[in-house]
C-alpha cells in the first residue's frame, strides 16, 4: 500500500479510502487483509486484468484519434531489459520526440527477463527491448545483438591484451547483479561454461555502478558494451569466445503510430550483429 501511494503521489490514507470506496461500489472484496499486508483476491486479480485492458484501450483510442496531421498526443510506455540499448534508445527517443513533441514517453529498466515477459503478456507495455520472447514473430523484431564485455580495474595486467578469455580471470572476485536479473544470468552462464566459481564481492542493481566499482578495483564484471559509461572504455575488453545476446523489440498487439515510429527509429540505430560472427550467442 505504501509503495502504491508513493507511485501515485497520494497519501496512504487516501489510497486506502479509494480502494475501500471501489470495493463498496463493486460489492466485492478486491483484497484480503492479512497481518503482512494486502493480498489480491481471485476476484481482485480478475478485476485487475479487465481494468488494465480498459485503461489501455481508452488510452490507445485517444492516441489513434489524435494521430492525424503529424501530431501525436498521448503516452508511450517502454520497458528495457537492464543494460540493453543504453546508447541506441536515447537517440531513437530523441528523434521520436522531435517528430511528435507532444508525445509523453515513460521508460523504465527491468532487471528480470521473466517479469518483462509477464508485462508483455499482460499488455501493459507498448514496446519492450529484451533478449528472448515467446510472442509470435509478428510481434517480435530482431534489431541486432548486444556484445558483453569484461570491465577490469585500472592497472589490471589483462588490459595489455586485446581480448580476455574468462579462464584468465580465475580467482578474480566478481561484481554481480541482482539474483533474478538477466545480466546475472549471462554472467553465471559464462562462469559455468568456463568452470569458474561465482566468487561474489558485491551485488549491484545498475550497470553503471558495476562498471565504476570494477574500475576502482573492487572486482571484475561483465556488462553489455553499450552500457559502459563514457570515460571507462579504456578499462573494457571483449571476451573470447565472444558473448552476445539478441536484442528483440516486442510491440503490443495492434500497435499504434507511436510504437511503429519508435520501432522504425530503433531499426536505424547501429547494433552489433552476431550473425556475422562465428561466436556463440548466449
Amino acid at each position: 500500500m505504501t509503495a502504491a501511494a508513493e507511485r501515485l503521489h497520494v497519501a496512504q490514507p487516501s489510497m486506502s479510502q479509494q480502494i475501500r470506496g471501489l470495493e463498496r461500489e463493486l460489492g466485492v472484496s478486491l483484497f484480503a487483509r492479512t497481518p503482512t499486508g494486502l493480498v489480491p483476491t481471485v476476484v481482485g486479480r480478475a478485476f485487475l486484468r479487465e481494468a488494465e485492458a480498459a485503461v489501455n484501450a481508452a488510452r490507445r483510442a485517444r492516441e489513434t484519434a489524435r494521430a492525424g496531421a503529424d501530431e501525436l498526443v498521448g503516452e508511450l510506455v517502454v520497458s528495457v531489459q537492464m543494460g540493453f540499448g543504453t546508447r541506441q534508445l536515447p537517440a531513437a527517443l530523441g528523434a521520436l520526440r522531435r517528430r511528435f513533441p507532444r508525445l509523453e514517453v515513460t521508460v523504465f529498466e527491468e532487471p528480470s527477463s521473466a517479469e518483462l515477459e509477464r508485462l508483455c503478456r499482460r499488455g501493459v507495455l507498448d514496446l519492450a527491448l529484451m533478449a528472448a520472447c515467446k510472442r509470435s514473430p509478428a510481434d517480435a523484431h530482431h534489431l541486432g545483438d548486444e556484445e558483453f564485455v569484461a570491465v577490469l580495474g585500472a592497472g589490471h595486467p589483462l588490459l595489455a591484451a586485446d581480448r580476455v578469455e574468462p579462464r584468465e580471470l580465475a580467482g578474480e572476485p566478481w561484481v554481480r547483479f541482482d539474483r533474478d536479473s538477466a545480466l546475472d544470468g549471462v554472467l553465471l552462464d559464462v562462469l559455468r561454461d568456463n568452470e569458474l566459481p561465482p566468487t561474489t564481492v558485491a551485488r549491484v542493481s545498475q550497470t553503471a555502478t558495476a562498471v565504476r566499482w570494477a574500475a576502482d578495483g573492487l572486482g571484475v564484471t561483465l556488462v553489455p558494451a553499450s552500457a559502459v559509461p563514457d570515460g571507462y572504455e579504456h578499462l573494457v575488453r571483449p571476451v573470447s569466445p565472444a558473448v552476445y545476446q539478441p536484442v528483440i523489440a516486442v510491440l503490443r498487439q495492434r500497435p499504434g503510430p507511436a510504437e511503429t515510429a519508435l520501432l522504425e527509429l530503433l531499426g536505424q540505430q547501429t547494433w552489433s550483429d552476431a550473425a556475422q560472427s562465428s561466436a556463440p550467442v548466449v
